[in-house]
């Protein structure tokens, strides 16, 4: 499960664990898995079925650890953590002691070193007009009066709401709730339904999402355009995983599976479509004269 890249909450840390404890402040005792908060519709992170990036990637971390791997689901809505990796019944154990996919700067869980980087991304059909479209230059470079007539998806209150706002674009966006009631809607949904079917002209979208419904949808062929972040809109983020607070040896233990598996996560992060960036995408101030 991907926390959203638009969430960020200020919890207080929690008391540090026994030092004995090294998987999960639960039980002393050997971990029999290794047990994973997830999204139980939130492709391409995680579902179910274990299709998401996610859960790939735990598969690769259980089989470097000798354990099978288990996954708790709750809907990515309101109090994920509360109801997930902060969950615990008197006497049992924590149902899970990792989120995979966490912003860095997340204050709800102990971070991780990040494993990628991406960013958001415009995604358009082929074929409509927009060919000549490859970076958010291009896009602005489009007659102002067709600009405005495009009809742009983006999830109200993200980073691409802002974008639109910040361009004069406000009119040309058709927001979409980052926070659905409805448990059977899932991010993809903007792409492979109403981008495809001609509701929408283009959307902006986190880069995984994009990449990843963009090579589902077979008819039209997509055009996935990278985003750099620019004066007052951060589109680029570094992904962590999260575990307790507390739990420095499970930290570590997780820390150094995510160098010991890079290659294979990786693999999994370039068959997904994920658009993987650097600090080229961040914003940089100009230099003032004489600096």
């Amino acid at each position: 499960m991907t926390i959203s890249v638009a969430r960020a909450g200020a919890l207080a840390l929690l008391l540090a664990a026994l030092p004995a404890l090294t998987f999960g402040q639960g039980s002393s005792s050997e971990p029999k898995a290794l047990k994973v908060c997830q999204d139980p519709n939130n492709l391409p992170f995680s579902n179910m079925k274990g299709e998401g990036i996610e859960n790939r990637i735990a598969e690769v971390f259980g089989k470097a650890m000798g354990l099978p791997v288990t996954f708790f689901s709750f809907p990515n809505r309101l109090a994920f953590i509360r109801n997930t990796l902060k969950f615990k019944l008197p006497g049992e154990d924590y149902p899970c002691d990792i989120v995979m996919g966490v912003p860095v700067g997340f204050d709800q869980v102990s971070v991780t070193k990040p494993y990628y980087r991406s960013t958001y991304a415009m995604v358009y059909a082929k074929g409509k007009g927009l060919d000549q479209v490859q970076s958010a230059e291009d896009f602005f470079k489009i007659d102002p009066v067709a600009l405005r007539k495009l009809r742009i998806g983006v999830y109200d209150r993200s980073p691409a709401s802002d974008w639109l706002a910040r361009h004069g674009l406000v009119d040309s966006g058709v927001p979409y709730p980052i926070l659905s009631p409805d448990p059977e809607q899932y991010p993809g949904e903007i792409i492979e339904r109403d981008l495809a079917s001609g509701k929408l002209d283009v959307a902006v979208v986190w880069g995984p999402i994009a990449g990843y419904f963009a090579k589902r949808v077979k008819t039209p062929a997509l055009v996935v355009v990278p985003l750099r972040s620019e004066r007052g809109v951060k589109f680029d983020y570094e992904m962590a995983m999260g575990v307790r607070y507390g739990e420095p040896e499970w930290k570590k233990k997780v820390e150094g599976l995510i160098e010991s598996t890079r290659p294979e996560i990786q693999a999994i992060l370039k068959e997904f479509g994920v658009p993987m960036v650097d600090d080229s995408y961040s914003f940089a101030r100009p230099a003032r004269p004489g600096q």
